[in-house]
């Protein structure tokens, strides 16, 4: 059975850092791109940032382009994005999630998704 499991979220105050981890079993995505999206209350869910599966080629949402970074370990199967310079307008439950697709920030192109983890940034 797949499982993705999101770890890592927390409640921070405005500028400070957090690091999110997403721990996948039950096959290999070694070769799939990996993403992390968000949804804030109230709000669809959206993309922040993917990686393909070489790990050479990343995407953004424009929002935290310089703030983010989104990272793999394929050995491990995990997936990482460390977040800094954290805004209020960041909170929301953040979703790690795997898709076939080479590159995709579209959600309905991934397949595989956490149950997701509360981020909630303070002003």
């Amino acid at each position: 059975q797949v499982q993705l499991v999101e770890s890592g979220g927390g409640l921070v105050q405005a500028g400070a850092s957090l690091r999110l981890s997403c721990a996948t079993s039950g096959r290999s995505f070694s070769t799939h791109t990996m993403g992390w999206f968000r949804q804030a209350p109230g709000k669809e869910r959206d993309f922040v940032a993917a990686i393909a599966w070489t790990g050479y080629s990343t995407y953004y949402n424009d929002s935290v382009k310089g703030r983010f970074t989104i990272s793999r370990d394929n050995a491990k199967d995990t997936v990482s994005l460390q977040m800094n310079n954290l805004k209020p307008e960041d909170t929301a439950v953040y979703y790690c999630a795997v898709s076939r697709r080479v590159s995709s920030r579209l959600r309905n192109e991934y397949d595989y998704w956490g149950q997701g983890t509360q981020v909630t940034v303070s002003s």
